[in-house]
């Protein structure tokens, strides 16, 4: 069986699997175009943003979170934005920042970056209340202010974890996987963290990049994701886990190809393409 790459966007590929010929005289069986595309490519990408939006906004529509805020009493203080950035967890500070960088006059946001340092660690609203949520809702209508919540979700978030699930030979869904747990779980090494997730798994079984099947690994993080969720209240429903990708690895879609259709904390979504 052969099978050709071809490069796109210098990260994105496309594998074209040619059947071998069947008995002489029957006609050669047309070639079968597998999708291989990694979540950076523009459409693998969007496709893990709205699965992520159905669970952080119960939307599909992203784009339409980035003035979202509100305190879910989870400990964290205020949550916003696209990925749910945290007023407690220090990945809402930053995004502020930046936006304070790029747009340095007339920014509303800027008075509350030292309540912001105050605050990190804590569920606190101290020196955010009562006018940090409207000024963040006011800032999403800038676009300085959307790319700022864009570079810093790719810079702690997505890229990392599609690196790592990259070296570790996983494909989209596995991609996926890794970024959605880094999303929620954030980056660390403890138990309850990404790098403690990651760690759990591999005790269980071998990463493709170690020769691991890559179908065994993903149950084994998943499962250990689901269980690092159910440690903590707020995030003991883990339907983003069982009743989406759960489901693709069910179906053998490695690839993360729609069509596709999941469910989470009881609503039900899909991507027809």
């Amino acid at each position: 069986m052969a099978a050709a790459a071809v490069l796109l966007a210098a990260t994105a590929f496309v594998l074209v699997e040619t059947v071998h010929p069947g008995p002489p005289g029957l006609p050669a069986a047309p070639q079968r175009k597998v999708g291989r595309l990694d979540l950076t490519a523009p459409a693998k990408k969007e496709i893990a943003m709205k699965l992520v939006s159905s669970a952080e906004n119960s939307s599909l529509n992203w784009r339409a979170q980035y003035g979202y805020i509100e305190d879910i009493r989870d400990g964290r203080g205020y949550t916003g934005g696209i990925v749910g950035f945290t007023s407690g967890t220090g990945d809402m500070l930053p995004v502020v920042r930046r936006y304070v960088a790029a747009r340095p006059k007339n920014n509303r946001l800027a008075r509350y970056l030292p309540a912001l340092g105050r605050v990190n660690g804590t569920a606190s609203h101290a020196g955010l209340d009562p006018g940090f949520p409207a000024a963040w809702r006011a800032a999403a209508t800038d676009p300085a202010f959307r790319a700022a919540q864009d570079a810093e979700r790719d810079r702690v978030y997505f890229n990392p974890a599609v690196g790592q699930a990259k070296r570790d030979g996983l494909r989209a869904l596995g991609q996926f996987a890794y970024y959605d747990a880094m999303v929620m779980h954030g980056p660390g090494a403890d138990p309850a963290s990404f790098g403690g997730i990651r760690a759990a798994a591999m005790r269980r079984a071998r990463t493709p990049a170690q020769g691991g099947g890559e179908v065994a690994y993903l149950t084994a993080f998943l499962n250990a994701r689901a269980a690092a969720m159910r440690r903590e209240e707020a995030h003991r429903d883990t339907s983003r886990v069982d009743t989406a990708q759960r489901v693709f690895l069910t179906a053998g879609n490695l690839d993360l190809n729609p069509p596709l259709r999941w469910s989470v904390y009881g609503d039900r979504y899909a991507v027809t393409r």
